[in-house]
């Protein structure tokens, strides 16, 4: 293999994943040669999740790697289920993630007249037939596990009967389900998928692409491999549950003699707090459990987008947790930790308060505005600074402020002195409460003029300092509090004769919409990422408007993956 055409392997420790050593060996034989092409093949039946970010990461970064391509291929062969909303979702989200397949867009859909074909070679070679049970009686001759299967009393049809009737089944002339194409393989195979399995089943509905052309449809199972093999794919690079399928793709590449490319199996991505199937996703949106594919509780690419999870954070995280021949569960932490570690580095710093206190300054002359100074990143200088207006009266966070504080708590009390972010040193000098709740509504504070810039020229210091917004200044805002879908880590962990919804989280969104936030963030897109100092990581909800900010929380300050981290090290120790 020449020096152009090895891979760049951008891992930490530089290992080789066995996808790579497979390709290695098969271009080292001289199995294939290059260029290596792989594809991502979702079907257009719903929005794509992590689990298939994983999949287009290893997908197109394998193709990048060996100086390749990777195509985008819509395996759309249940014009029932799919449709062009899901299609345009799709190309979206993987060109929001970073990748781009160019010219290289297709849908098996455009082979529908090819796999036709092929079905009709298969029948003239007595290895194809219609079959009139129906699926439950199909089902009944399957057998089990331990049991095989019955023949089908159409199995032994004439070459001639079987290419008359798959024609007819064509034309239109039978209702749904009353007849299928079945290969014919072997009904005592041990692996179920090979026990005649459908091919062709008879569906009068309109496809997005094709119309009203067809009435009968490939299943996935043969339309997905003679798509591989029309696009010369090499490597067919899927999840394990298609492991046992894949028999069934190479009888039906090699009982047609045409281009064979090689699957190749790995470990699905799996979450804990969430569910990653997509029929329950579907069940959710539809039930309107969420609201919408792009809810931000959902593990969807577009969720993730709108909860404000960056694409660097995403791919960084698939990288990570690398690929595997095993399923496991992964822990969320560790994808919060991903998000975390990015925003930290490229997120601006910006002030809000989420649950809003009164605080006024007494000694501070009323109508005057100060412009105070602050850095918008200390974790990267070349993002500069910003003017925060200053002014008599403030909004602090309410958890700000106790009357008798506990031990160790180093915010604002009575009598008490904390520095006021990038602004004064302010000691509380009374409160107000509602006589009716008994609710703290406003507290009243002296500041120190030498102070400003929160340094103290006689060397005095302060344990606390706060986050605050001017009172005059401040941008009213909806803020979104969003928490894990599901309240048990394995959403299946349920009572007897409950589902995985019983499990879902009550808290999962907790709206405030009485917020505060600094002038800075005056028609921010949608997207837009900060840090809430002190707060958490926040974006922009596309629901934002100019009269009424929106913003979401993409994770929390508190780093749970890097306890998790310390107590494994703990006990390795």
């Amino acid at each position: 293999m020449s020096d152009e055409h090895k891979p760049d392997d951008t891992s930490a420790t530089g290992a080789r994943n066995f996808i790579e050593e497979i390709i290695d060996e098969d271009l080292k034989t001289g199995r294939f040669s290059h260029p290596i092409v792989t594809r991502f093949p979702p079907e257009p039946n719903g929005y794509l999740h992590i689990g298939h970010a994983k999949s287009i990461c290893l997908n197109f970064g394998i193709a990048q790697k060996y100086g390749g391509r990777c195509h985008l291929r819509f395996d759309d062969t249940n014009p029932t289920k799919e449709g062009i909303e899901f299609v345009e979702a799709i190309k979206n989200d993987v060109r929001w993630l970073g990748f781009d397949w160019g010219e290289h867009e297709y849908y098996a859909s455009d082979y529908f007249e090819q796999l036709y074909e092929w079905a009709i070679q298969l029948i003239k070679a007595g290895k194809a037939y219609v079959c009139d049970l129906s699926y439950e009686q199909m089902r009944e001759y399957r057998g089990t596990p331990t049991t095989p299967g019955k023949n089908s009393p159409y199995r032994e049809r004439s070459v001639e009967e079987n290419l008359d009737l798959f024609r007819r089944m064509r034309a239109g002339e039978f209702p749904d389900g009353s007849r299928t194409l079945r290969a014919k393989i072997d009904m005592a195979h041990p692996n179920f998928n090979m026990r005649d399995p459908v091919m062709y089943r008879i569906l009068h509905a309109k496809h997005h692409r094709t119309g009203d052309a067809w009435c009968i449809y490939p299943t996935y199972d043969f339309a997905h491999g003679q798509s591989d093999s029309i696009e010369k794919i090499t490597h067919s690079i899927c999840t394990l549950e298609f492991e046992n399928h894949r028999p069934l793709y190479d009888w039906f590449l090699d009982a047609l003699g045409i281009h064979h490319p090689r699957q190749i199996e790995f470990a699905r991505l799996n979450l804990n707090y969430t569910v990653m199937s997509k029929r329950r996703l579907t069940e959710l949106v539809e039930g309107n459990y969420v609201d919408g594919w792009d809810d931000p509780r959902l593990p969807t690419i577009a969720g993730l987008r709108r909860r404000g999870y960056p694409p660097e954070a995403i791919r960084h995280f698939c990288e990570r947790i690398g690929v595997a021949k095993f399923d496991g569960v992964i822990e969320m932490a560790l994808l919060e930790f991903c998000v975390r570690e990015f925003l930290n580095k490229h997120a601006p710093r910006v002030m809000g308060i989420l649950r809003p206190l009164r605080l006024v300054i007494d000694n501070y002359p009323e109508g005057q505005v100060e412009e105070l100074e602050a850095i918008n990143n200390p974790e990267d200088e070349s993002m500069g600074t910003r003017l925060l207006p200053f002014s008599r009266v403030l909004y602090i966070e309410q958890t700000d402020f106790q009357i008798d504080p506990p031990p160790k708590y180093f915010r604002l009390a009575p009598g008490r002195e904390v520095r006021l972010r990038y602004g004064y040193y302010v000691t509380c000098t009374d409160f107000v409460r509602d006589e009716r709740t008994g609710e703290v509504t406003e507290i009243h504070c002296r500041y120190d003029p030498a102070t400003r810039g929160g340094m103290s020229p006689d060397g005095r210091k302060v344990k606390g300092t706060i986050h605050w917004v001017s009172a005059n200044h401040a941008l009213p805002a909806e803020v979104r509090l969003y928490d894990y879908l599901f309240s048990k880590a394995d959403p299946d962990d349920v009572e007897e004769g409950k589902d995985y919804k019983s499990n879902l989280n009550p808290n999962s969104l907790v709206r405030l919409t009485n917020c505060f936030v600094e002038p800075s963030l005056a028609g921010t897109p949608p997207g837009s990422r900060f840090q809430f100092e002190r707060l958490g990581y926040f974006c922009t909800d596309p629901d934002s408007t100019p009269e009424r900010l929106v913003f979401n929380r993409t994770v929390s300050l508190v780093d749970t993956w890097a306890k998790i981290e310390k107590k494994l090290q703990a006990g390795q120790r």
